[in-house]
């Protein structure tokens, strides 16, 4: 991230806190480094991100670790060894950078920054909705169109056993038509096959049979519940059973925010329940949901909809004119700050003629400069231009600058 993106970053940071606060969830940071064997054990053996994508090496302690895919394994963890589901319940949140050994392209990086949310201990669709409904007033609160959203249900576990079954015949009929990849799958997770990218694969995939007409009379019910808490509260969803996770930990509810804006990378958010990963990894039977969110996507359809915000540079900036204003000009402008804690002042530095430093100023992006020359300290005054406006150069003294600089800017 350059200086000139670190507004639209700070801006997509800012409205991601203020939303997480509005629905009481807490700020959680986790290890970027964590052991290999947590990420094999909870995304499964059989998924892209384990057999292909990792960061994984063994360091000088002959210790297996993996530099992190995703969030939710290392939250869970974290959780487990922390004692923090012991009472049962916990709504949380993250942001930071995951890493995948990917072919780099846009909106796909080898180190790619995810937001992500967590809720354990909800066994209801209620939390299902409460997690959907909470990443669409992200989204709206970022202003995004040309995004929607996709349903589906995994079923439980068991469901889930008998429909790869049911996969295991269909696609064992074609195997003669599968790419490598899929009959490597279909000897170990057929349905990881449903997840194929191949063209040529998607005919024989819109054939396999539907989870949805697999499912046990519970998860249909927890599935009709989620959609009905969706049309309750306004919100369009379209139902696509075809999707599925690439994460082997999820059961139930799987939902996913895509666009079209985007071309291939067409996802922005996606996430799930995955009821049975606290105790596949250690801890207390306790039932969870998260999803998480692509920084760098979104802030793809922040710039394609005109929607990042202007470069935020400093408000004045200080001309020093004259040998002997600098100690006077640093002294100012610290006053000012002081006095003004929301000012954003920059200092001219490393002299330069007056013609110079007003291009800097100009250049800065800043609305007002400050002009001290050896004048102006000897009569104790500053003389102040509005560089985006049409306005009347004019003097203020020393002792007044700082409120005449919050009358102008609102501080």
């Amino acid at each position: 991230m350059l200086p000139a993106q670190a507004a639209a970053w700070q801006h997509l940071e800012r409205i991601t806190r203020e939303v997480f606060a509005g629905y009481g969830y807490e700020e959680f940071r986790v290890p970027v480094i964590e052991q290999t064997q947590l990420f094999k054990r909870s995304i499964g053996d059989f998924t892209d991100i384990v057999e292909k994508e990792m960061f994984s090496f063994v360091d000088q302690g002959e210790d297996h670790i993996t530099l992190r895919p995703e969030a939710t394994a290392g939250i869970v963890r974290a959780a487990i060894s922390n004692g923090l589901l012991r009472e049962g319940r916990l709504r949380v949140w993250c942001m930071g950078p995951m890493f995948r050994r990917e072919r780099p392209q846009a909106g796909r990086y080898r180190q790619f920054h995810q937001i992500d949310a967590e809720a354990f201990g909800f066994e209801g669709p209620d939390v299902d909705a409460e997690l959907v409904l909470l990443s669409a007033r992200l989204l709206r609160r970022l202003g995004l169109t040309r995004i929607k959203l996709l349903v589906n249900s995994l079923g439980t576990p068991q469901v889930r056993a008998a429909y790869k079954d049911q996969l295991a015949a269909y696609f064992g009929a074609h195997e003669a038509a599968l790419d490598e990849d899929s009959k490597r799958r279909l000897r170990g997770n057929p349905l990881r096959i449903l997840d194929s990218k191949n063209p040529d694969m998607q005919s024989i995939v819109a054939g396999a049979p539907l989870l949805l007409d697999a499912l046990d009379a519970e998860s249909k019910a927890h599935f009709e519940g989620l959609c009905a808490h969706l049309r309750s509260a306004g919100i369009e969803y379209h139902i696509e059973p075809r999707l599925v996770r690439g994460l082997d930990y999820y059961t139930r509810s799987v939902f996913e925010w895509s666009t079209d804006a985007l071309g291939s990378q067409s996802a922005v958010c996606a996430g799930g329940r995955y009821d049975g990963l606290v105790a596949q990894l250690g801890g207390p039977g306790t039932p969870g949901i998260g999803w998480a969110m692509g920084q760098e996507r979104i802030l793809m359809l922040l710039e394609k909809q005109g929607l990042i915000p202007p470069r935020d540079g400093p408000q004045v900036y200080l001309v020093l004119v004259g040998e002997g204003t600098e100690i006077q000009g640093f002294k100012l402008a610290e006053q000012l700050r002081e006095a003004r804690p929301g000012l954003k002042l920059q200092i001219n530095l490393g002299g330069g003629s007056f013609k110079a430093q007003f291009k800097r100023a100009d250049k800065s992006g800043a609305q007002f400069a400050l002009i001290l020359g050896d004048d102006e300290v000897a009569r104790g005054v500053v003389a102040l231009k509005a560089l985006r406006q049409d306005l009347a150069q004019e003097e203020c003294p020393m002792d007044r600058i700082s409120e005449r600089l919050g009358s102008l800017l609102g501080l």
